[in-house]
C-alpha cells in the first residue's frame, strides 16, 4: 500500500471501529454473533448493523427532536455517501464502503428506510402494511447480509433470498413478542393485524406463534447451505432467537404485556457454547 492510502485506510478502519463499537454497546447478543463469524465478514456486519442501528434510534428514541426531518437528512446523506464513496459520518462511512463492495441494492436501502418512516406515524397495521414493514424493517437486513456472505456468488444469492427472509420476518415478529407492552405503552403501535392489545389473548397469540414457527422452519434449510464462515454465526441468532421465542411460548398472554421477555445472559453464553462445540466439531 502507498503512504498516500493510507491515511484513507486509517479513516475506514477508525469509521468501522466505531459501528463495532456501536453494535457493542446497543446488542451483546448480535455482537457474540458477529463473533462467532469468519473474521473477513466482521467489519461488514458490523457496518450494516451500526446503520440500521442508528437509523432506528432516530425514530425510537430522539424524542425531543424533529424525528421526520433528522430521517430524511439521514436518508440524503446515506445516498450521497454511497455515490460519492465518502461521509464524514463515520457509520455512513462504513455503511457504504459496504454497499459499494457487496454491489447492496439500493432497493433494499429505500424499502429499510420506508420502514423506518412508517414508525413515525401512528397507524394501525393491516396485512398489507404488517408485510411491507416487515420486509423493509427485517427482511432486507438479511439480505444485506446474505449479500455479504455470498461475496458475488448470485446464483446461490437468489437461491438463498427467500430463507434468509424468511429469518429476518421471524426475528421482527418475535420483537414484535416482547417488546408488545412497551411498543403499546411507548410508541402507541401493535403491530401485529387485527389485534387489540386490550383484548389479546391466546387464540390470537396462537396464530401469531404458528406464524412464526412457518417462519423459522423456513429458514433453517437456508441456514445449512449458507458458507461454513457465516454459517455458525447466523445459526447462533437462530438459536438465541428461537429460545426466546419457545419461552414467550410458554408465558400467558396477560403477562407478555406486562413485561418484556428476555434470555439471561448465563443462557445466551450456553447457546454461544453450544454453537462453538458445533464449529468445532463440523455438527453444522
Amino acid at each position: 500500500m502507498s503512504t498516500h492510502h493510507l491515511p484513507m485506510q486509517l479513516y475506514k478502519s477508525t469509521c468501522m471501529e466505531c459501528s463495532k463499537l456501536i453494535t457493542q454497546n446497543y446488542s451483546t447478543s448480535f455482537s457474540l454473533g458477529i463473533r462467532t463469524l469468519a473474521k473477513k465478514y466482521h467489519e461488514s456486519i458490523y457496518a450494516i448493523y451500526g446503520f440500521v442501528r442508528y437509523a432506528d434510534e432516530i425514530v425510537d428514541t430522539f424524542h425531543n427532536y424533529d424525528k421526520a426531518a433528522l430521517l430524511s437528512q439521514f436518508r440524503e446523506d446515506t445516498y450521497q455517501a454511497i455515490r460519492t464513496g465518502i461521509s464524514l459520518n463515520p457509520v455512513l462511512h462504513s455503511f457504504q464502503a459496504v454497499v459499494n463492495e457487496y454491489n447492496i441494492e439500493q432497493e433494499l436501502i429505500d424499502a429499510f428506510l420506508h420502514s423506518m418512516e412508517m414508525d413515525l406515524h401512528d397507524q394501525n397495521y393491516n396485512q398489507d402494511l404488517y408485510h411491507e414493514y416487515i420486509y423493509g424493517s427485517a427482511e432486507v437486513v438479511g439480505l444485506m447480509c446474505l449479500r455479504v456472505f455470498l461475496e458475488g456468488d448470485e446464483q446461490e444469492y437468489q437461491d438463498l433470498k427467500e430463507p434468509a427472509r424468511a429469518l429476518g420476518s421471524a426475528f421482527q415478529k418475535v420483537n414484535f413478542l416482547r417488546d408488545m407492552k412497551s411498543d403499546y405503552y411507548d410508541r402507541g403501535r401493535v403491530y401485529f393485524p387485527g389485534v387489540d392489545f386490550n383484548e389479546f389473548n391466546a387464540s390470537s397469540k396462537k396464530i401469531i406463534e404458528d406464524d412464526i414457527q412457518r417462519d423459522f422452519d423456513h429458514a433453517l434449510g437456508g441456514i445449512m447451505r449458507l458458507p461454513s464462515g457465516a454459517r455458525n454465526g447466523v445459526y447462533l441468532a437462530y438459536k438465541y432467537y428461537l429460545k426466546l421465542f419457545k419461552k414467550i411460548s410458554k408465558m400467558p398472554p396477560a403477562k407478555i404485556l406486562q413485561e418484556r421477555i428476555r434470555i439471561p445472559d448465563p443462557e445466551k453464553m450456553v447457546i454461544l457454547f453450544g454453537t462453538v462445540v458445533r464449529q468445532q466439531f463440523s455438527f453444522l
